[in-house]
């Protein structure tokens, strides 16, 4: 009903950038309010990508799913493998199960892998024997004889450690290894901090091992120990962004069964010092004398703001406040807007959405991306 997203244009064009083939599919077609024929348009316009013959659907109420499942089909192309190479198994995600230790789920890049074969974490080296692997179906898994190169499936393989087998790392055999890993994920850094603290201060164990469990298939997430005058015992952990950080907190409370005390979010601030050496500082108890400071830099990002044109002046008044700097502003169509500034990491990390969808009356939406650092 509003259009292509904020989230949706960056997710494509990083599709887009990594040479992944997009399928585009229109949906919301239940509601009242769909206008098709200006989102096919939209698509097209916006994008470049042809949409007059793209899957219209419902999600909500299954309305022509069939049609998207013949789209992945026929649009998109089978991986190029190779079966009888040795093993390169990407870990994309896993978790922990209380009878077979960590799940892991894979794609296999190259070469096979049954139960029984001993596999090693290239990253690590630890080596572990393959108990069962097989397919992540809808509700369940389903066991399998073997995995090929060009599939993603699962394995179970008695692992108890959660750091053994981390996102990103690569699955190989010991019988015949690969000779490097594959690349993985581009390592990213933290830039939202905040202090996470159990209300009861006897569920410290609990809450260290609820964000090792996390971090196990989350590598944007990190913590180290932290401790309060006057919360006790907690953990100082360092998120992507606001939005990772209530997720975290969201997942803690509802999953591990925990009460949290959270600390006020900061950003991490790039600090030189009058002798050249230079700091980072995500604590504002850690902050420097000011004589010793020559220069105090701050995360700044390139935001995208997409909403109905009659906003924009309470969306450059808002971003004006923030400290935001305009560099420019596009028509998508006659009704709506992307609006480009560069606006300071702390100042969108508080409230900053609420206050944009409060003044937009909900119709807008926001991407960021940060782009580096500027003196503050």
């Amino acid at each position: 009903s509003q259009g292509i997203e904020a989230q949706t244009l960056a997710n494509t064009y990083l599709a887009i950038d990594a040479g992944l083939e997009v399928v585009p599919v229109i949906n919301k077609i239940d509601l009242p309010s769909a206008d098709t024929a200006r989102v096919i348009h939209e698509i097209e316009d916006i994008i470049g990508l042809p949409a007059e013959d793209a899957p219209q659907i419902s999600a909500k109420v299954g309305l022509n799913i069939e049609a998207v499942l013949e789209k992945i089909v026929t649009d998109i192309p089978a991986p190029d493998c190779d079966r009888e190479a040795p093993l390169k198994a990407l870990i994309f995600d896993s978790y922990y199960d209380s009878y077979k230790g960590v799940i892991v789920y894979v794609r296999l890049m190259a070469g096979s892998l049954h139960p029984g074969d001993t596999i090693r974490m290239m990253s690590t080296g630890a080596e572990f024997n393959v108990v069962e692997c097989g397919f992540m179906r809808a509700t369940s898994l389903e066991p399998a004889q073997a995995l090929y190169a060009g599939e993603v499936g699962y394995i179970a393989a008695s692992i108890k450690t959660v750091s053994d087998a981390r996102v990103g790392d690569t699955v190989t055999l010991v019988a015949n290894p690969a000779a490097e890993p594959l690349p993985g994920y581009r390592a990213v850094q933290p830039m939202v901090f905040c202090g996470i603290y159990p209300a009861d201060g006897a569920k410290y164990p609990d809450l260290r091992e609820a964000l090792e469990k996390l971090e196990l298939n989350d590598a944007a997430l990190s913590f180290e120990p932290e401790t309060s005058i006057a919360l006790g015992f907690g953990f100082r952990c360092g998120f992507l962004g606001l939005l990772h950080m209530e997720i975290i907190q969201e997942r803690l409370e509802r999953e591990y069964n925990l009460d949290l005390i959270t600390t006020a979010p900061s950003v991490i601030f790039r600090i030189t010092k009058t002798d050249g050496k230079v700091e980072y500082i995500d604590n504002p108890t850690n902050y420097p004398d000011p004589g010793q400071i020559a220069k105090a830099e701050e995360p700044v990002t390139e935001a995208h703001i997409y909403s109905p044109s009659e906003y924009v002046g309470n969306i450059m008044d808002l971003c004006q406040d923030r400290r935001g700097i305009f560099k420019g502003m596009t028509y998508i169509d006659a009704d709506r807007v992307d609006i480009h500034y560069i606006l300071p990491l702390a100042e969108i990390v508080y409230d900053f959405f609420d206050t944009l969808k409060s003044r937009t009356r909900g119709y807008a939406s926001f991407d960021y991306e940060v782009s580096g650092y500027e003196e503050s």
